[in-house]
């Protein structure tokens, strides 16, 4: 270019201002349910297998896999919360 700028700067600037166009927000909300979707399958699971390796081991089948089951829906619950409130602050900056 003649004035020596770079139409399309390879480097991130914070000058540099970046809007999001629908596609770009769209795949940003569907790889966000895909990340809840993960915390809570991932937590819930973890929950239960320990709780009902628990279980095995004290004779108390099903106790420890319920409170498994709750922690792990409490945990993939917070998870869920940090998530979600990441996201949005992230979308607050961007427009």
């Amino acid at each position: 270019m003649p004035d020596g700028k770079d139409p399309d700067p390879l480097i991130y600037s914070r000058r540099v201002e970046a809007r999001m166009n629908d596609l770009g927000r769209m795949s940003a909300y569907l790889a966000l349910f895909s990340e809840i979707a993960v915390i809570l399958l991932v937590t819930t699971l973890l929950g239960v297998l320990g709780g009902y390796w628990l279980d095995q081991q004290l004779r108390t089948l099903p106790a420890l896999t319920l409170v498994g089951m709750l922690v792990g829906f409490g945990l993939g619950g917070l998870g869920v919360y940090r998530l979600i409130a990441r996201f949005l602050a992230s979308f607050d900056k961007a427009d």
